[in-house]
């Protein structure tokens, strides 16, 4: 059915980077908004609805992305920072938000249309696919501050964040899915100095991660394109 190979393939997208194998849907299931839970483990979670004609989308709109650290973050990066040049500041989590969300638009947008085989448009309509994406829990274990004495922050890790997808039919507004997954960067086994650079360099592979994963199953899910 399509609408197993779309649970499938978003499965994959949010789940895993590799194939994985469609468990069985109980009827018995939770739901959210009359969604069915298809599938959920320490990564994320998906829920889908029954009964989508999902090769009618053939292009996206995309709400702006927003970003929110983990709770506590600030107070938990500023404990014992003892010199008020080098606490991080709300300017900074701010700035850090700001950073991500553009990255997010740039990364997703090349992957989507100049890698992939999708148009992204900004008006709905009947073969519009409205997806609206949330970065959560984000928490950036050493941010690079501009304060009025420079310190260097180690670390053996950037990050982490969590990906949520609402997936949307943009002209009548009803819910088709929702899909979430939490990724964090790779243990280097080792601390090097973090810099604004770096961290961005880390964001950036997490998020072409979910890119790539969205664009070629979702292409398989609506028959839009041929999958390696």
């Amino acid at each position: 059915m399509i609408r197993n190979r779309l649970i499938s393939s978003l499965l994959v997208c949010v789940i895993a980077s590799s194939p994985a194998t469609l468990l069985a849907q109980s009827d018995a299931a939770p739901n959210i908004d009359g969604l069915e839970l298809v599938e959920k483990d320490r990564r994320g979670e998906i829920y889908a609805a029954r009964d989508v004609d999902w090769p009618t989308y053939k292009k996206i709109k995309f709400e702006d992305v927003t970003v929110a650290f983990r709770k506590n973050w600030l107070r938990d990066q500023n404990h014992g920072r003892k010199s008020l040049s080098n606490r991080v500041t709300a300017n900074d989590a701010e700035r850090i938000r700001n950073d991500l969300a553009s990255l997010f638009e740039e990364v997703f947008t090349e992957e989507l249309t100049e890698k992939g085989d999708w148009v992204i448009v900004e008006e709905s309509a009947e073969d519009v696919l409205l997806i609206k994406p949330s970065i959560v829990d984000l928490d950036v274990y050493a941010p690079d501050i501009q304060g009025a004495s420079r310190t260097r922050s180690y670390t053996d890790s950037a990050g982490k964040m969590t990906l949520k997808l609402e997936l949307y039919d943009s002209a009548t507004g009803a819910i088709l899915a929702l899909a979430s997954n939490r990724q964090e960067s790779p243990d280097r086994g080792y601390v090097t100095w973090a810099t604004k650079g770096s961290n961005k360099a880390e964001a950036r592979t997490i998020l072409q991660k979910w890119a790539k994963a969205l664009d070629r199953r979702l292409s398989e899910a609506t028959g839009k394109a041929a999958v390696d």
